[in-house]
């Protein structure tokens, strides 16, 4: 995780427990190596932060199959479309809307390159930090039914809250501090 550390090193003491929590969530836990670091792409890539992006990627090369990263970076692509529209739906409210097809393809959902409840799981993840509503529980049903646990989907959620509060820093952290002014002594 050598250029994790680096985005650990960059982030502000104002992230400091952001800081702390990329050390740890990262670790060994109830998620396989492979679930970790497809979460870990995924939230990464829809944070939208290109060096936070590139860190994880890095690492995630160096400890996962290839096949992972693609099937993170695909699920934060695909939930990047589906997130908009169905968050959309949702939030209308109209009937009309969700009678009508999305007639938006969504192939490697179907056929991802490691597994459909791993990829779902990434899918959730990337909902999480998007904020979609509809998608968050579609995900979350289908991980669930696809031998995941509720402690796989908490583990995925954190990876993403802390990866999303990282970006958060790292923008931080490339603003240009600026001094504290000090307000006019009060007349007396």
């Amino acid at each position: 995780m050598r250029a994790i550390e680096e985005i650990r090193a960059a982030l502000p003491e104002t992230a400091r427990d952001v800081k702390l929590n990329l050390q740890t969530v990262l670790q060994d836990g109830v998620l396989s190596p492979a679930q970790r670091w497809g979460v870990a792409v995924a939230s990464a890539a829809a944070s939208r932060n290109a060096r936070l992006r590139d860190a994880v990627i890095a690492d995630a090369r160096s400890a996962v199959d290839e096949a992972v990263v693609e099937d993170g970076l695909a699920a934060a692509v695909l939930m990047g479309m589906n997130n908009v529209y169905y968050r959309f739906r949702h939030l209308v409210g109209k009937p009309v809307y969700a009678e009508k097809p999305a007639r938006l393809r969504m192939n490697r959902m179907a056929r991802p390159m490691t597994n459909r409840a791993d990829f779902e799981l990434f899918c959730l993840a990337v909902s999480a930090v998007e904020g979609c509503e509809m998608c968050i529980g579609a995900h979350e049903k289908v991980v669930i039914a696809g031998g995941l646990t509720e402690d796989h989907v908490h583990d995925a959620v954190r990876i993403a809250a802390t990866l999303q509060g990282a970006a958060v820093g790292l923008e931080i952290a490339d603003v240009a501090p600026r001094p504290l002014e000090m307000a006019p002594a009060a007349a007396v």
